[in-house]
């Protein structure tokens, strides 16, 4: 099969009761929120719940669809939600060195590759959502 024209991908901000976000250190990019790329056949909510399954270990129930990143040139689109845990044990797995909840202030400061940040920030913002970003 060729390789697909465009990739898709889900990721969760899990915000648990404490009102601390759920990070994974994967072993490439540092400190993210868990997801992945969108499997054939499989919505994008049940892409960003099975992610963070498999990354973190915590089953969760989505709250909102936050909004949408577009890699024009790489031809990447990342669909964000807002997740809150009903389920499972933190874990981690060979796509997460660690999985930890931070406040939403040290979150911030730990996630740095690309625009990570920017995509948890907006996330963060129901007065921004949904949005829609090219770069």
């Amino acid at each position: 099969m060729p390789p697909p024209k465009h990739i898709v991908s889900a990721a969760a901000i899990v915000i648990n009761d404490q009102n601390e976000i759920l990070l994974i250190k994967g072993p490439r990019r540092g400190w993210e929120m868990p997801g992945g790329q969108v499997e054939v056949g499989e919505s994008l909510h049940t892409a960003a719940i099975r992610e963070t399954k498999e990354e973190a270990g915590i089953d969760i129930e989505i709250t909102r669809f936050c909004g949408v990143f577009q890699n024009v040139e790489e031809s990447i689109v990342n669909t964000l939600f807002l997740a809150r845990p009903i389920g499972g044990q933190l874990t981690v797995s060979n796509e997460s060195l660690e999985t930890k909840y931070f406040t939403v202030e040290e979150a911030l400061r730990l996630v740095t590759w690309k625009n990570f940040r920017q995509r948890i920030e907006y996330c963060l913002r129901p007065e921004m959502q949904p949005f829609y970003i090219e770069f």
